[in-house]
């Protein structure tokens, strides 16, 4: 029981055990990261794991020459890319009986959310939501449910999992093991999903003042 424990609290907080992971599995840890952001972004049931921490932990590691900078790199990009796809599928042919048949998992304020950002601003919620939990991981699956085409959905998702990585990971490449930054780990989680935000709101702000007028 207390090993199911330990595994579980690894699971959910592995931002704040991947040096331990590192240094007990070794390279095993790019497949363990693979699994974690693929699920994060391709199950609509694991919307708890860790996302923007972990990309920029890891980021971080691979700053210190724990981790190889390059092939984690790539590994993060494909597995949130293939994460969304079968997000996007699972919505697809799952969708509708899933509302039904699962409703404790498909919250109605989660979707309701989601639903919110597809109406502001369209096939552009691929991208945005991929800096906002848990829209990240219901955006794709409400994307399958006839939102939009496949075609359409795969440009988005490709360009959403590069600007996600290109940010949160290669900021903490650059800037995760600067004193000020490690010590003050959370609080630089939230503003880089703060800043990522900045230009939706200038975007709301520009719809605001368009429907006013």
């Amino acid at each position: 029981m207390d090993f199911l424990l330990k595994f579980f609290d690894i699971l959910i907080h592995l931002d704040k055990y991947l040096d331990y992971v590192i240094n007990t599995y070794n390279s095993w840890v790019y497949l363990i990261l693979f699994i974690i952001i693929f699920a994060e972004t391709g199950l609509v049931i694991t919307p708890f794991l860790p996302g923007d921490s972990l990309l920029f932990a890891c980021g971080a590691f691979a700053g210190m020459g724990l981790i190889d900078p390059v092939n984690i790199f790539f590994i993060i990009f494909v597995a949130a890319v293939l994460g969304d796809g079968v997000n996007y599928h699972i919505g697809k042919f799952l969708g509708v009986k899933a509302f039904q048949k699962y409703p404790k998992i498909f919250k109605k304020e989660y979707i309701e959310k989601t639903h919110k950002f597809y109406e502001k601003y369209g096939a552009k919620t691929i991208v945005i939501a991929r800096f906002v939990p848990i829209v990240r991981t219901f955006a794709p699956f409400m994307a399958g449910l006839g939102y939009m085409s496949y075609k359409k959905f795969l440009i988005y998702n490709v360009v959403g999992a590069l600007m996600w990585v290109c940010i949160v990971y290669l900021g903490g490449y650059f800037f995760g093991n600067i004193p000020v930054i490690k010590n003050n780990f959370s609080f630089v989680i939230i503003a880089i999903i703060v800043i990522s935000l900045i230009p939706i709101a200038l975007e709301y702000f520009k719809s605001f003042k368009r429907s006013r007028t």
